[in-house]
């Protein structure tokens, strides 16, 4: 009986709906490493829920435990073209006085929805500031190793 049951788990793919852990690895195409669950926790999602970006979840799909692999995405799969929509301009007066703005830095924002959102400043003028509220990998190829190491 305890035979099988190994054999049933180590036959095991993920499917949608399943809750899995995943340790990764993400580089960018150049080899620099942008993330990694080394020394955490793995990654955990319900595939198929949207909780990750679509080329993550879809490479999780019909691997089995312990399986490791390598993927390359392309923005599309991962998290997409930055959109000139999402570029703002704001007033210094708008900003706390006690912070000096400074390019690259990233600020926490308030939508109109009440909703929280961040953004990073890609310009500074006397008279206001230019800040990027797309996703900071947007535009980027994404390579990941992975491993699976639960599926529930």
């Amino acid at each position: 009986m305890i035979k099988r049951e190994i054999f049933q788990e180590k036959m095991t793919e993920v499917k949608n709906g399943d809750i899995v852990k995943v340790h990764y690895t993400g580089t960018f195409d150049d080899g620099t490493l942008f993330d990694s669950s080394e020394n955490r926790e793995p990654i955990q999602f319900q595939v198929g829920a949207g909780q990750i970006i679509k080329g993550f979840n879809d490479a999780v799909l019909g691997m089995k435990l312990n399986e490791e692999k390598n993927i390359h995405l392309t923005p599309a799969e991962a998290y997409g073209e930055p959109n000139p929509q999402l570029l703002r301009r704001i007033s210094q007066s708008q900003l706390p006085k006690d912070r000096e703005p400074q390019v690259g830095m990233n600020l926490g924002l308030v939508r109109g929805d009440g909703m929280q959102t961040e953004g990073r400043i890609i310009e500074v003028t006397k008279e206001d500031i230019a800040i990027d509220l797309n996703h900071p990998l947007s535009g980027k190829n994404l390579n990941f190793t992975l491993k699976l190491v639960s599926i529930n």
